[in-house]
């Protein structure tokens, strides 16, 4: 899959699930509850223990069938590394010079964090093919809205803060896709062996994701 596929994939899918897992089979679990209720955008974040690793099992186990990804990435080095484990796009969440060059030299779709016009501009300038809005919980859909209203074409996606409740301002507001953490797959439920709760939440947020898309 090259990097245009995996973007025209990103927008198709609409949602990525941003997962923190426990431990390294908790992780794998859920990525199985995930796609057992149809999400197939999968981010793995390198805060997850043995991060690489998870990647390059779940590049084994479903190949093509999801589109997997890393996230979280904070030093120059974990590029090459997502790269190498199998992910297809890799996710930062800040704007910092040296991270976003090994970033786009990895010829991945790349998406950098930011949160300020400033730092909007400047990750799609190092090379962003889509620019991460992070943390979306402090200025909500409309602060999306806001930036897209001088930067129309910068292609976005936010992520924290993106439920269920408000999927369809966020698509309203610009969005191409939006990333999901807790409010669709919460460590504590992977924990507590709650995969069940897991897809059936997996299943309204698609649910959900499919229903803004229509109206968006």
């Amino acid at each position: 899959m090259n990097k245009e596929e995996v973007l025209k994939r990103i927008r198709e899918l609409g949602l990525l699930a941003v997962i923190r897992g426990p431990t390294r089979d908790l992780t794998l679990k859920m990525v199985d509850a995930l796609v057992e209720g149809g999400v197939l955008g999968i981010e793995i974040t390198y805060s997850t223990p043995d991060a690489a690793k998870v990647v390059s099992a779940l590049n084994e186990n479903y190949g093509e069938k999801i589109l997997l990804g890393m996230g979280t990435l904070t030093s120059p080095e974990q590029p090459a590394e997502a790269k190498a484990a199998g992910a297809r796009f890799i996710v930062s969440p800040h704007c910092e010079t040296e991270l976003a060059k090994a970033m786009v030299q990895t010829n991945l779709v790349a998406m950098i964090g930011a949160f300020t016009p400033s730092e909007f501009v400047m990750a799609h300038r190092l090379g962003a093919d889509i620019v991460k809005i992070f943390p979306g919980s402090l200025g909500g859909p409309g602060h999306l809205k806001a930036l897209r209203g001088p930067f129309p074409n910068i292609p976005a996606m936010p992520t924290g803060g993106v439920s269920i409740d408000n999927v369809a301002q966020w698509f309203s507001a610009g969005a191409v896709a939006v990333g999901a953490g807790s409010e669709l797959c919460p460590s504590e439920w992977a924990k507590e062996g709650r995969f069940r709760d897991i897809t059936e939440r997996a299943k309204a947020f698609v649910g959900a994701v499919q229903k803004a898309r229509q109206k968006s």
